[in-house]
């Protein structure tokens, strides 16, 4: 089994992009509800919650693991590695590869939560491999909550991202990565906020992309993956809103298992 983890819904569009990218391959998705949001907390506890997300995705049958948030690929990759031998993968490499290539002149802002704009982890990465890239960050706070509460068309929310995104507008990025894998559920809205010129980078896209590269590459692996068409769904607080959201996402009736972690 492939399997996810996240904070809370956000996740679940890497999901969707994966049934999109590798259909039928069985996923085991972990939503930490009752821990949410993780933008707000400090490093050690964001490992802390990741290294228990890994090891219950492990204990369950998960072959691979994909740290579907950004703060938590921000700060606890390097520790989950560490600790689990088998292939993991995180939702910012592949954003940061992705808008690269998307200009030959690359202005690329970025919006994510204040643990990973504050980690610093995008600018770097973008440096790495572009150091004439120029990179604007803003932090988001109120997204995540927005997003877990449903207000995704709620006129505050259009504010509220207008109000976020106007300091990147002014510096006029032509590339946009969405650092929080919840703000894709708010892409439309985004993008007319920010103009249509822009590219929106979504991470849950190129974190599938790079994931379906992958098993190509290393058919021992991809043959250990079960193809039965089975999502299972945990979370460590059942609520309404989520199953109601989930549901939605991923055009099929979801059925939610509560874990204590």
């Amino acid at each position: 089994m492939i399997g996810i983890f996240d904070s809370g819904i956000g996740g679940l569009t890497v999901v969707k992009a994966l049934m999109e990218h590798l259909s039928g391959y069985d996923i085991i998705y972990l939503g930490d509800t009752a821990r949410t949001p993780y933008g707000t907390k400090s490093s050690e506890t964001v490992k802390k919650y990741a290294l228990e997300n890994t090891e219950f995705l492990l204990n369950k049958g998960a072959e691979i693991v994909i740290i579907a948030c950004n703060t938590a690929s921000s700060v606890a990759t390097e520790s989950i590695a560490e600790n689990f031998d088998v292939p993991i993968f995180e939702v910012i490499t592949p954003a940061v590869e992705l808008s690269i290539n998307t200009s030959h002149k690359p202005c690329i802002g970025i919006i994510g939560t204040r643990a990973t704009v504050k980690s610093g982890i995008y600018e770097k990465k973008i440096k790495e491999i572009n150091p004439q890239a120029r990179v604007y960050s803003k932090a988001c706070p109120l997204l995540v909550p927005l997003v877990e509460e449903g207000w995704i068309n709620k006129p505050e929310t259009k504010m509220i991202v207008k109000k976020y995104l106007h300091p990147l507008k002014v510096r006029q990025i032509n590339t946009l990565i969405l650092g929080c894998t919840h703000y894709p559920l708010l892409k439309n809205i985004i993008q007319k906020k920010i103009g249509k010129r822009v590219s929106i980078i979504d991470s849950s896209v190129a974190v599938a992309s790079n994931v379906k590269a992958f098993l190509e590459k290393h058919r021992e692996i991809d043959d250990m993956l079960s193809k039965k068409g089975r999502y299972t769904f945990f979370v460590s607080d059942v609520t309404e809103q989520f199953e109601k959201i989930a549901t939605s996402m991923l055009k099929r009736d979801i059925h939610l298992k509560h874990v204590k972690i």
